[in-house]
């Protein structure tokens, strides 16, 4: 389809030339127009698409939307996307699911890891002179061997965590009412309430995606239920958590340590009491973060576009029910065929 239109917003003073996007789109027939962050509302509403990078879309910009048939995301989340009025409007939505599962599974290892052996604290004594007072503090651990790590929420990042954290000998369990129990054996995992996960775990890693069901999913009554002598890892979203009930636990010391890379306010605040906490372990959201990542996210969602473009079906979109309605006027004229991985 020649002219399709796709707007994109670029942040003040940065330098960004689209080189993954561009080289995904050509021969699709797409034009990609860069504009300036602060015209990307005006840009965006005759655009056959959108690819809001870094900016949210809420239901009264995408009721402006005169033209658009697809949003893109660079991300696994639409957290930033009102992706129910994007399916009321007719408008698909799409992420990128696959692109960073290896590098956040990675990253929650390192964060278990180095919350368990308090290797932020070792850090520290040993700048600080006190080369002696670190082995104490380890004797009082126990080593990992036999520990039990628990999954609130067992998709594809979870999945990649077990099979890492199934070498270090820890049983395994996992609570997510959406995943058939059958998935959880073969890598070593068994299915649990969440009650279970968080009484009886050592480690428990949270890998809720962010949406209204999901907001403060874990709370003070839940914090409760965890063993004092327990660890909190967050790679999933900063808003599943009640942020004051998890700063509540670790104070009162209901809960030994929080290993985070999500936070429910991102960058947090300088009075953020998790900032002055000596047992918590902070990221900033950098879980994703590889030499490849960021290309690797840039070229699925302009392959998605590039698809939509072309008149043919998304692979990763979130809301497909878009794609099969016969009544969504804006995909009746073109022919919307599968793509490969469809």
């Amino acid at each position: 389809m020649p002219n399709f239109r796709i707007v994109t917003p670029i942040a003040p003073g940065v330098e960004d030339r689209f080189t993954e996007e561009r080289a995904a789109l050509a021969g699709s027939g797409a034009d990609l127009v860069i504009v300036p962050a602060a015209d990307f509302g005006e840009a965006a509403r005759t655009a056959d698409a959108i690819y809001p990078r870094f900016l949210p879309i809420d239901a009264a910009t995408i009721a402006t939307l005169t033209r658009c048939r697809h949003i893109a995301c660079e991300g696994v989340g639409v957290d930033k996307i009102d992706v129910a009025a994007a399916t009321a409007a007719g408008i698909a939505v799409t992420n990128v699911p696959h692109v960073f599962i290896e590098e956040v599974a990675e990253h929650a290892m390192a964060l278990m890891l180095a919350a368990h052996r308090r290797v932020i604290e070792q850090d520290r004594l040993v700048r600080e002179g006190r080369w002696s007072e670190g082995r104490p503090v380890l004797l009082r651990i126990p080593r990992i061997m036999g520990l039990t790590l628990g999954f609130i929420g067992f998709g594809h990042i979870p999945r990649a965590v077990a099979l890492r954290a199934r070498a270090f000998g820890l049983t395994m369990l996992a609570f997510d009412p959406f995943i058939e129990e059958l998935v959880m054996p073969p890598y070593g995992v068994i299915p649990s309430t969440l009650e279970e996960v968080l009484s009886q775990s050592d480690f428990v890693s949270m890998h809720l995606p962010g949406s209204a069901a999901a907001t403060h999913k874990l709370t003070d009554r839940h914090f409760a239920l965890m063993k004092s002598s327990a660890v909190f890892i967050n790679t999933g979203r900063g808003g599943t958590v009640d942020e004051p009930a998890l700063i509540r636990a670790l104070q009162a010391g209901r809960l030994a340590h929080a290993a985070l890379d999500v936070l429910e306010v991102e960058p947090p605040g300088h009075n953020n009491p998790l900032l002055s906490m000596s047992n918590v372990t902070l990221s900033g959201h950098t879980a994703s973060a590889s030499a490849r990542s960021d290309d690797a996210r840039r070229r699925h969602a302009a392959r998605e576009l590039a698809l939509v473009a072309q008149g043919r079906w998304p692979t990763s979109c979130v809301n497909p029910a878009v794609l099969e309605g016969t009544s969504l006027t804006r995909w009746q004229p073109i022919s919307m065929e599968r793509g490969p991985n469809s």
